[in-house]
């Protein structure tokens, strides 16, 4: 039965996600060491390029610990992830460990997909783990992921085009007037820079003016899209898209996303992740000319928080040793050494000082800073549902085709009606 509603939950997840179809890959096969002793491989599922020397470092570690597992990082872009990941999980043919993510976790949670983790060796609870992040890997009372690291959403400036127009760089007094104001200021039509980048994006977009404003998404099972405050902070994201002229169209942002506006000098501000950070200081041409504040605040301050986990195939051939990985993933040794490679932030307590070390010339210490006060992402079981017409009705409203009321409305229709099948 669990099968069968998986399948559909899958369909709805790949409609929303709008990807083509990758078969899933045996996931289990064996050798031998030089010794001659039976070894275990096991497969290990990830969706960024980015890390994966990240994350081969963390397998190297542990394959030279344990000289009888193979671990083997198999790497599937983010648009691919998750339709091999279903067409995978519908054949049993799951990686033994993978990444999850809050969006997709419940799913696969729900349907006897993941390995209890709740009493995972070294653990001790998960003491040692902020308890918000846990929540992010829990159902019904037991843990089913190893927080692998979280994210929190920043201000990134181009210091070269601040200096230019000899405008002081962004602060904690920035609210969103100011932003609006400095924007205005650093707009330049004829030298094709604009002032701040609005993206068609949740986490990096139009969620932290919603939180900013006290507003939700999400809370006690109810949709928060009639929620004055909520319209409020989406009337004024998508004002920075159309109202002020500081913002390239949606259009423009199609063609050339925010990053590479950025990079090439024709944005002077936007939200950014701090997964981001790598592949920005990884270019040259604009490694020395950005930093990061904290965001403009509302009627509050608030960023966004989530958080990935490691998660564990229910029905893997090789569950002790899937066990042993990933203890060795929650350790401390892992998670700070996936932390001084700088490609996350560790969610383990304390890892996450050394991701700020690997990068001394930028202030990255606001995004861990503003931890305290960010809004977990909201998920629920039928979010792809839901999360399908909200992105499209925050589109039409970003390009002028409706109002923020007209399309706040229907996603809370679409949300009441989602949710109330759950």
């Amino acid at each position: 039965m669990f099968k069968k509603r998986f399948s559909i939950m899958l369909l709805a997840g790949i409609l929303t996600l709008g990807m083509t179809g990758c078969g899933g890959q045996a996931n289990n096969s064996n050798g031998a060491n030089s010794g001659g002793e039976e070894k275990v491989k096991l497969t290990f599922g990830i969706w960024d390029k980015i890390q994966e020397d990240g994350m081969k470092s963390l397998v190297e570690k542990f394959n030279e610990k344990n000289p009888n597992i193979e671990v083997e990082v198999q790497v599937t872009p983010w648009d691919e992830y998750w339709t091999k990941m279903e067409a995978a999980a519908t054949g049993g043919e799951l990686p033994d460990v993978f990444w999850m993510h809050t969006n997709e976790f419940l799913k696969y949670a729900s349907n006897d997909m993941l390995m209890d983790l709740s009493n995972l060796e070294g653990t001790d609870g998960y003491k040692d783990y902020p308890e918000s992040l846990v929540s992010l890997a829990s159902y019904k009372g037991a843990v089913y992921g190893v927080p692998k690291d979280f994210d929190t959403i920043a201000l990134v400036y181009n210091k070269e085009i601040f200096d230019e127009a000899n405008v002081p760089y962004p602060d904690e007094s920035w609210d969103w007037n100011k932003l609006v104001e400095v924007s205005k200021q650093l707009t330049n039509k004829e030298k094709g820079i604009y002032g701040f980048a609005a993206a068609l994006e949740d986490q990096q977009g139009y969620l932290p003016p919603i939180a900013q404003a006290g507003g939700y998404v999400l809370k006690d099972g109810k949709s928060g899209y009639t929620d004055p405050n909520t319209i409020e902070g989406l009337q004024f994201y998508v004002d920075l898209a159309n109202k002020y002229d500081i913002s390239p169209t949606l259009a423009q942002l199609a063609d050339t996303n925010v990053d590479t506006l950025f990079q090439s000098g024709k944005v002077a501000m936007s939200y950014l992740g701090s997964w981001r950070m790598s592949s920005y200081v990884a270019n040259k041409d604009i490694a020395d000319k950005f930093d990061i504040a904290v965001l403009p605040k509302g009627k509050e301050r608030a960023s966004i928080i989530n958080g990935l986990s490691f998660v564990g195939n229910a029905s893997t051939k090789h569950p002790e040793e899937v066990k042993k990985f990933l203890s060795f993933l929650a350790s401390k040794e892992a998670q700070d050494l996936q932390a001084s490679n700088g490609t996350a932030i560790s969610a383990r307590n304390g890892s996450a000082e050394e991701w700020v070390k690997t990068y001394p010339n930028h202030n990255v210490q606001v995004f861990l800073d503003m931890k305290e006060y960010s809004v977990p992402v909201a998920t629920s079981l039928t979010k792809a549902k839901w999360g399908k017409t909200e992105r499209e009705m925050i589109k039409k409203m970003m390009m002028g085709e409706i109002t923020v009321q007209e399309g706040s409305k229907v996603i809370y229709d679409e949300m009441t009606k989602d949710l109330a099948t759950e």
